[in-house]
């Protein structure tokens, strides 16, 4: 979690882009599939079930989680100079930087974020998953 806070701060820790999806998922992990997995036991897990076969749903959760919170905020993120959005994934869209500094949506925009929408919605299907392993009270 930490690392990921140290990878959101400005300067030369921080970072405002990510090339890949693979790289922006392991911000995603740290800073929000880690509070997961720290809160995990102590919610417990239902009868039948361990933490460690939680844990794979708990981490789906937190990726889309914060892919959710980082298409909130595109415009807001854009203001301070910053796209979380992968580059591969703009490029593979025809989506430029300026595009989203400016707050140009065009179509290929939108197919961006509809394409990032179901990578979210793909991974609460995981965390679906989790619900009845937790445990009921």
């Amino acid at each position: 979690m930490i690392k990921g806070m140290a990878m959101d701060t400005p300067g030369d820790m921080g970072k405002d882009r990510y090339e890949t999806w693979e790289d922006l998922y392991v911000y995603c992990y740290r800073v929000a599939s880690t509070v997961g997995l720290m809160t995990l036991p102590v919610m417990g897990t239902a009868e039948g079930y361990t933490e460690e076969e939680a844990k794979g749903p708990a981490i789906a959760l937190g990726i889309g989680l914060q892919i959710t919170n980082i298409l909130r905020d595109v415009g807001e993120d854009a203001v301070r100079g910053r796209i979380y959005l992968p580059k591969e994934d703009m490029d593979r869209f025809g989506v430029t930087e300026q595009q989203i500094l400016n707050g140009k949506m065009d179509e290929n925009y939108k197919s961006l974020i509809k394409a990032l929408i179901q990578r979210a919605r793909d991974y609460y299907a995981e965390a679906d998953r989790g619900i009845p392993m937790l445990a009921p009270e």
